[in-house]
């Protein structure tokens, strides 16, 4: 793709950045599998266009030439940026659409690569993944998705060293099945049991179950291995893409906020029992009307739980100032910039606890 840009478009160089799992910087994509030169997401050309998901022109009259920044994403996964370089001579009012769609074609063919390679899959990592993160990651169908009736944007940390958090979400043509859960213990032991749990709710999910019948299975695939000695919260969610109508499962410590209206506020729901705790445990479903315009959030305990260098709780109160302050970014940066707020809550102290939060915005249909 590179000489299909170089030759069409006479460029002087073209470059695909890649996003890292932290979502901080975007590190070029090299020969074989190296990276150099990370650039920073926040205050860059490049990491202009990644967060706005929108091309972005940068012009330098006094060398000749413009460069092109171009978000690369799938689905509204954002994958990276691809930068072309131009002359000026070369460069049209057309030529930053055209780009965008080279760059959208290249958005599905990493995907598909992936499937056969680990070039991409390299270029994302700043440093080394546990072998406890690299099995999260690989549970996850991305770090966000659009579609017209939503937007859904999600981030696990600390990104290289995630234990037991994870989310998941699939869409058919009437509904969306969203899960968030988040696994007791650490390291390989938590990934293992989160694997096991998403697999199974998977299993439940494609072969046509109701929610209901999802969690029920998936807590006895984890108490039939486990036999009680582990188990793992969780929060199943299954929407009506045509009427908002949402069915709801709270079998852990997961927490659900709505922000209506500019008004942020926790969704209590009927507390079950987590997966796998005891055998033959049966769940229901609670119901809720999710509204055109309506934020929701769903935050793990690494975040609420979270103490200071003094001691304090990341408070109630705090985390509802953080989802006020964020109502005007798009869902796929929300969960970097509260958890980036965790942080200075936290510092200087290391992180006890993997944190996730997962934003959805409903948009309906009309």
């Amino acid at each position: 793709m590179r000489k299909a840009i170089t030759e069409d478009f006479a460029a002087i160089s073209v470059d695909l950045l890649m996003a890292d799992y932290a979502m901080t910087i975007l590190q070029p994509l090299q020969a074989l599998s190296y990276t150099t030169g990370p650039i920073p997401v926040n205050g860059s050309p490049s990491g202009r266009a990644f967060s706005s998901q929108q091309p972005y022109v940068e012009t330098d009259a006094h060398a000749g030439h413009v460069t092109v920044h171009l978000p690369v994403s799938v689905r509204g996964d954002r994958l990276g940026v691809l930068a072309v370089r131009l002359r000026l001579e070369h460069f049209s009012s057309e030529s930053p659409q055209e780009l965008q769609d080279i760059a959208e074609i290249l958005g599905h063919a990493i995907v598909v690569a992936e499937r056969d390679t680990d070039l991409y899959l390299q270029a994302r990592r700043a440093s080394r993944l546990t072998l406890a993160a690299e099995m999260q990651w690989q549970l996850l169908p991305g770090r966000s998705c659009a579609r017209p009736e939503y937007e859904i944007g999600a981030q696990l940390e600390p990104a290289y060293g995630i234990f037991g958090d994870n989310f998941d979400w699939s869409s058919t043509a009437d509904h969306l099945t969203l899960t968030v859960t988040n696994g007791m213990g650490a390291g390989i032991e938590a990934a293992l049991l989160t694997n096991l749990a998403v697999n199974a709710l998977r299993n439940a999910r494609r072969g046509g179950l109701s929610l209901a019948d999802q969690a029920y299975l998936a807590d006895q695939a984890i108490y039939g291995h486990y036999r009680g000695r582990a188990h793992l919260s969780t929060l199943l969610l299954r929407f009506d893409l045509a009427t908002g109508e949402t069915q709801i499962i709270d079998a852990g410590s997961p927490k659900m906020w709505l922000l209506r209206q500019g008004k942020p506020e926790e969704i209590e729901c009927e507390a079950q029992l987590p997966l796998g705790m005891f055998e033959d445990t049966h769940y229901t479903t609670q119901h809720f009307r999710t509204q055109p315009g309506d934020r929701l959030l769903f935050i793990s305990d690494g975040v609420y739980d979270v103490a200071s260098a003094a001691g304090e709780r990341y408070s109630e109160k705090a985390l509802a100032r953080a989802i006020l302050g964020t109502r005007l970014l798009p869902p796929s940066q929300v969960p970097r910039a509260i958890l980036q707020e965790l942080v200075g809550h936290r510092a200087p102290a290391d992180a006890s606890d993997d944190a996730m939060v997962v934003c959805l915005d409903w948009h309906g249909r009309p």
